[in-house]
């Protein structure tokens, strides 16, 4: 299953019309220092479950979460136990052997009203916990029949938000390059060293869409399912890095 996609602004990044050239300047001094001042790690900033990195391989990552309190199943497909105070069915799923996502899946099913209740209060734990971020509103009114919409007109009710980027685990000899060479494939050396407004403009511009992009490598989202008439929530915990994009075809 994808992950939803949704539409970004082309312009995220605010009005630059009413920001000063000295303005500018020092919000790329800012963000650049920021960028390039962190201890270099070899590692990549992925999503995490539980404070545990969604990554490594199966065998490892369900040796994790049993010592936080999950247990096999019967069939011993899945994992069994409780998370954010609701019984949940717990999958594994890897790509090339390597753990790409965490997926929870509500044990009992619930009536219309109670699973909307319960989606709203989700939205509202992601929004107010602030190492999530999210690019859209998702409380469903009272007014919402969400059988009908889901029956006739297929719709799926997700919420997207993504981890915050964790500045003590990105590789930043990476991200240097990246923010680097992007730049110097547009503009000479010159031209950085003594920025003009149009270069200082792209250079917070690019700096800043890289590190949304990593942002993006780490979505967390969930969605409302149902089965004969009763519904429950299906939760995500996506690695990016680790999921397939097309390099096996």
């Amino acid at each position: 299953m994808a992950v939803p996609r949704f539409i970004i602004s082309k312009r995220p990044y605010g009005n630059w019309g009413t920001t000063t050239l000295s303005g500018m300047k020092k919000l790329i001094s800012i963000t650049l220092l920021l960028l390039f001042s962190f201890t270099s790690y070899a590692q990549k900033d992925v999503t995490r479950f539980l404070g545990i990195p969604v990554d490594g391989s199966n065998a490892e990552m369900v040796r994790k979460l049993k010592l936080k309190g999950f247990k096999s199943d019967v069939t011993g497909q899945y994992l069994k136990g409780q998370f954010n105070g609701k019984d949940v069915n717990l999958h594994v799923v890897t790509n090339n052997n390597k753990v790409c996502r965490i997926m929870l899946c509500d044990e009992n099913y619930q009536n219309e009203t109670n699973i909307k209740i319960r989606f709203n209060k989700l939205v509202s734990q992601f929004v107010n916990n602030k190492r999530y971020i999210s690019l859209d509103k998702y409380t469903l009114s009272d007014e919402e029949d969400i059988s009908y919409e889901m029956t006739v007109n297929k719709k799926n009710y997700d919420a997207l938000f993504y981890q915050v980027p964790n500045k003590m685990e990105i590789d930043t000899l990476a991200l240097q390059e990246k923010v680097r060479n992007e730049l110097l494939s547009k503009y000479t050396v010159e031209e950085l060293i003594k920025p003009s407004e149009e270069t200082t403009k792209e250079a917070v511009s690019t700096t800043f869409k890289i590190g949304m992009e990593m942002m993006f490598m780490k979505p967390v989202w969930f969605r409302i399912c149902e089965s004969y008439g009763k519904y429950s929530i299906v939760m995500y915990y996506d690695n990016e890095y680790n999921r397939s994009h097309g390099e096996d075809l």
